[in-house]
């Protein structure tokens, strides 16, 4: 189908694919021009599917995707303002929607370039079972298995072995369906067990167990090579070979035995898993060969050692604990077992670098746990229904009279040997409580045995030296924490993080160095445990918030088994070692204080942001059901700033008394027409950001209107959120309203009548150099507020969307190749310094930033309007800024009983608890003004006095309606005793009040058909005039917002 002529009224020339960029610079078309598929929107449309001519495309995993797929253009889907914008209009359209341009990886390259692009080739990849389930079952078949399991099960009996097994089981298997629903819940990408906290239960946690989940991998690398080493010393041993001694031979051979897996690990993910692949052969056939050993009759050099095949009271006896040794309990058990069921995690670990995860760490991890589980049963049952606890290992130790005589001690005594004199002496050297390579002894061929032993301890100390630099880099590449980024950095095509590979080698060399197993299986299980935790933690939270984002696609899993799993996780760390719990717990705290400090800029969506809407949301509902009190009366503001960062000082003004006790709310009037800049600027994310910069707590809300006051009006009514919604209005003084129109000055007094008829609080900061920082005032944005020929000048690099360029300028210099993964050049860097500096401009101090020392906030409590006047001062002195300056309090009255007044005002001040103590009666106030201020606002009301003289009314010119705007002599006649009290007041104020930091003060209210507009601000200005101390203009809803009473 062709495209519709350019006569036919469909102009779509400003969606064609264009992007050219010059060397140094960029096509300022081509920033736009995002909506690239190497033909128009238009041939990506409907037209295959219905014949018609349509910009609407078919759905297209390039329009979920958040990566390009490497040898074609990546496609976008028509904006909404493709879809539905006149075909005649010659506009852009708006930048928010064309964010998409930095997403482009390559923005200089043309789309012949693109479409002739090879792809690069695939790194390895593998699916469940050599990625997943082998890697799983060889982590779990470590070292435990055939070094301490034997022990384990002469200590605890098989009884409670398998309950310490099914134990562990069950932690590790619902951590598994946790892993796997979380896993599902769509796209893996590397970064393992990490990148499954983080991404589900936000970067706090999700970078504290990164770290603690990494070092414990590395720890237990030396787990797995100590008990490699342990094994060929043994061997040695029974050679009579010795290097140094029984320690320092398990540190050499484990110090060259972790150097050669580094080796092997940094060869690549290939040959890596190769070697997994033959540990996992040699493994099957050794366990093989210990089942045919157990079967087999037993020898008499078997026998010497307790090996008597399988024997029923064998069984009964050693089916029951036996305790020894300080680590002999339960818990001690388990704390040394438990590590050997921890490598579940090893196939999720390398996410990354499986086929498909979603898949493959489900069918992996679960097949693995259930398999490993049987044969740790398996061994455990048949070890202890063949082998005594206690043996001597001597051929001379047979009985020579049958039946035994009462002195010989043990279960061997029944099959013919006396080992009395060793368990007497407690110098037995074999039996299952002594000899820990019993499973070697007891195959058919113990060479085997010992090389099962080698593949499960190599096997998972490699498994463990890939899986934490896989872990770390992820976390690195988030940078969350200092000082770590350079162990994020990949080579060669699989991304391979071999710094982090040195990293984890020289951690695990340093516990290689304790040389005990017993002592360092304990130390990581209290870390693998936290990790566990929080896995299921992350999957009960990740269901319980009900966010339509949790959609995994294993469904065999259960939240109140997470829940459960996850506290078992919790009090099993304090049984098993309580001091390490706290320590553990403690880095768990120091990092997430420090990333909530910090609060990095990443946005995963996670479980925590769900939580925190359904708590937000059910509180808002709450409130509903519950009416309002004057002592819970809180001044929830909609402040009028426009863009936040044109009028910096309101928003500090507000933010002293809102901050972490009430309602902010930052609001913007877009009053040019619904275009698509005016509409970017309303809704623009900058503001927001702006505002976090400043740490100002505060939402913000821009609208587009016809009109300021339209705008306003549509804020007064539709801000907020069930009773989260504001009840004061707070905005700048029109300065400029003299030179401005007056229907301008008409509309800026018609909000303030709009916010009194609906019930709001009014306030209004004068501030004598002015609120509006901007550099130029645009006429089209909030032309209410702008402050005309009193605003300060800033420098010329900054505009009145500074906030907007913020985020935008990100785009800017990744689309032009600056700003990217492989980081900025010289000049980008140096152009990207010092626009950051330019933009960070406007965050300059204003005077409400600055502590205000021993000065004074005076109150003007002229009229009773509830008690709003009273309590923002109050508010303020909270704050440790504002908390040493003294609040004078000035009330009106007579000389005559100027006394008597005061003492009334104080005591009424005293039941409202407020601490102020310095109350003034001022009976000037209703003395005459001077004849010069007189004069002075005849002359600010002139240019706005229409003369009634009948001869004249035929020479006006000016328009109806801006006549009835205009102050008549009837007008000046009926409030001229208004007018002179604010002449007055201003006076007094220059009076009293020359040194005050603040100047809060009642408003006067024009009454409506009574006083006109123009005059009702003059009394604004004029009374707020001249003053060198900010001043707040002030006016409750005449609602009580103060009470004495205690219900």
């Amino acid at each position: 189908m062709e495209l519709p002529a350019a006569s036919d009224g469909v102009h779509l020339a400003a969606y064609r694919p264009s992007v050219k960029a010059a060397t140094g610079g960029l096509d300022e078309s081509s920033y736009y021009q995002c909506y690239i598929d190497g033909s128009n929107v238009t041939s990506l449309g409907s037209d295959a599917l219905t014949g018609y001519e349509t910009l609407d495309v078919p759905p297209h995993y390039d329009f979920y995707a958040n990566t390009a797929v490497c040898g074609r253009q990546r496609r976008f889907r028509p904006s909404l303002y493709q879809l539905h914008a006149s075909p005649e209009a010659d506009c852009r359209p708006p930048v928010y929607e064309e964010t998409v341009c930095g997403q482009l990886e390559e923005g200089d390259r043309s789309e012949e370039e693109e479409e002739g692009e090879q792809p690069e080739p695939e790194p390895t990849r593998f699916g469940w079972i050599q990625g997943v389930m082998v890697r799983c079952m060889l982590n779990i078949w470590g070292v435990i298995l055939y070094l301490r399991l034997t022990w384990i099960t002469a200590q605890a009996g098989i009884g409670l072995t398998w309950v310490i097994i099914l134990l562990s089981s069950f932690i590790t298997g619902i951590t598994g369906l946790s892993t796997s629903a979380i896993a599902t819940n769509g796209k893996v990408k590397g970064g393992g067990t990490y990148f499954l906290i983080s991404r589900s239960l936000g970067p706090e946690l999700g970078g504290s167990i990164g770290l603690i989940f990494a070092f414990a991998n590395a720890v237990a690398v030396a787990m797995h090579t100590v008990g490699f080493a342990e094994t060929v010393r043994d061997l040695m041993s029974e050679h009579g070979a010795v290097m140094v001694d029984r320690t320092n031979d398990i540190r050499i051979i484990g110090i060259v035995t972790v150097t050669l897996l580094l080796c092997l690990s940094m060869a690549g993910m290939a040959w890596e898993s190769k070697a997994q692949v033959l540990f996992f052969l040699v493994i099957m056939v050794s366990l093989a060969d210990y089942i045919v050993g157990t079967i087999i009759p037993a020898t008499p050099e078997k026998q010497a050692k307790g090996f008597f095949s399988y024997k029923a009271d064998i069984f009964v006896e050693n089916f029951v604990p036996r305790w020894q040794g300080p680590e002999g309990s339960f818990f001690g058990m388990f704390s040394i077992f438990f590590p050997s069921a921890t490598g579940i995690l090893a196939g999720a670990n390398i996410s990354g670098d499986l086929k498909n995860p979603t898949e493959a760490i489900p069918k992996g991890t679960l097949t693995a746990i259930f398999w490993t589980t049987i044969s740790y049963l398996i061994i455990s049952a048949t070890i202890g229904s063949c082998v005594v606890r206690e043996a001597s290992g001597l051929l001379n130790d047979t009985l020579s009279l049958s039946p035994p005589s009462e002195a010989c001690v043990g279960l061997a005594c029944q099959y013919g040997w006396d080992f009395t004199e060793c368990i007497k002496n407690n110098t037995c050297t074999y039996g299952i409580n002594n000899y820990y390579q019993t499973m070697s002894m007891v195959s058919a061929f113990s060479p085997l045995i010992t090389a099962g032993i080698f593949g499960a301890t190599l096997s998972s100390a490699l498994a463990c030296l890939v899986s934490a630099p896989k872990v770390f880099q992820c976390l690195c590449k988030d940078k969350l924490y200092p000082l770590i980024g350079v162990f994020g950095k990949g080579y060669g095509r699989n991304d391979e993080p071999l710094r982090g590979y040195f990293l984890t080698y020289i951690i695990a060399a340093c516990f290689i160095l304790i040389a005990e197993l017993n002592t360092i299986a304990p130390i990581i299980s209290n870390f693998y445990l936290c990790s566990y935790c929080l896995i299921n933690f992350s999957c009960f939270h990740a269901s319980i918030t009900n966010s339509p984002g949790w959609r995994p696609s294993f469904r065999f899993y259960s939240k109140w088994l997470s829940l459960l799993a996850s506290v078992c996780c919790l009090v099993i760390m304090f049984l098993l070692s309580w001091w390490a719990a706290l320590i553990a717990f403690g880095i768990v705290i120091v990092l997430l204080g420090y990333t909530l400090y910090k609060k990095p800029a990443v946005n995963w969506g996670s479980s925590v942001q769900a939580g925190s809407y359904n708590m937000a949301l059910t509180q808002c509902v709450a409130l509903n059901q519950v009416g309002d009190h004057v002592k819970n009366y809180r001044p929830q503001c909609l402040v009028l700033t426009g863009p936040p960062s044109r009028r910096p000082a309101l928003v500090d003004l507000v933010s002293c008394f809102t901050k972490s006790l009430s309602l902010m709310m930052c609001a913007s009037v877009e009053t040019a027409g619904p275009s698509p800049s005016e509409l970017e600027d309303a809704s623009c994310e900058g503001h927001v950001t702006w505002l976090n910069q400043r740490k100002v707590q505060s939402f913000y809300r821009g609208v587009a209107a016809a009109d300021l006051r339209s705008g306003v009006n549509i804020l007064l009514q539709g801000a907020g959120l069930g009773r989260i919604k504001p009840n004061v209005l707070l905005m700048g003084f029109k300065k400029d309203w003299q030179s401005d129109t007056p229907q301008a000055a008409d509309n800026y007094i018609g909000i303030l009548h709009d916010a009194f008829d609906l019930q709001y609080g009014v306030c209004i900061l004068r501030l004598r150099e002015g609120l509006d920082v901007s550099h130029t005032a645009q006429s089209h944005i909030n032309p209410g507020f702008d402050e005309g020929h009193e605003s300060i000048p800033v420098p010329s690099r900054i505009e009145t969307r500074t906030s907007c360029l913020y985020i935008h300028y990100h785009i800017f210099w990744r689309y032009i190749g600056l700003w990217g993964e492989n980081g900025m050049g010289k000049g980008g860097k140096r152009m990207h310094s010092e626009l950051l500096n330019s933009l960070n401009q406007d965050l300059s101090s204003t005077v409400f930033q600055k502590k205000q020392g021993k000065k004074t906030i005076d109150v003007y409590w002229l009229f009773d309007d509830g008690g709003l006047t009273l309590l923002l001062p109050y508010l303020l002195t909270r704050r440790k800024r504002w908390a040493r300056c003294k609040v004078r309090v000035f009330v009106g009255g007579e000389t005559e009983q100027k006394d008597e007044q005061k003492e009334k005002v104080l005591a009424l001040i005293k039941k409202f608890r407020l601490g102020f103590h310095d109350v003034e009666v001022l009976p000037d106030i209703y003395q005459k003004p001077q004849l010069g201020n007189v004069h002075q606002f005849e002359n600010m009301v002139g240019r706005f006095k229409i003369e009634t003289n009948p001869k004249q009314d035929s020479d006006c010119d000016l328009p109806r309606q801006e006549e009835l705007l205009m102050i008549t002599d009837q007008d000046l006649e009926r409030n001229r005793a208004k007018s002179l009290r604010q002449i007055r007041l201003n006076e007094v104020l220059q009076d009293y009040s020359r040194e005050a930091s603040l100047i809060v003060i009642t408003m006067p209210v024009g009454r409506k058909g009574v006083c006109p507009n123009t005059l009702y601000l003059a009394w604004l200005d004029f009374l707020s005039r001249d003053l060198r101390a900010p001043i707040l203009l002030v006016r409750g809803n005449q609602e009580n917002v103060l009470t004495y009473y205690c219900q």
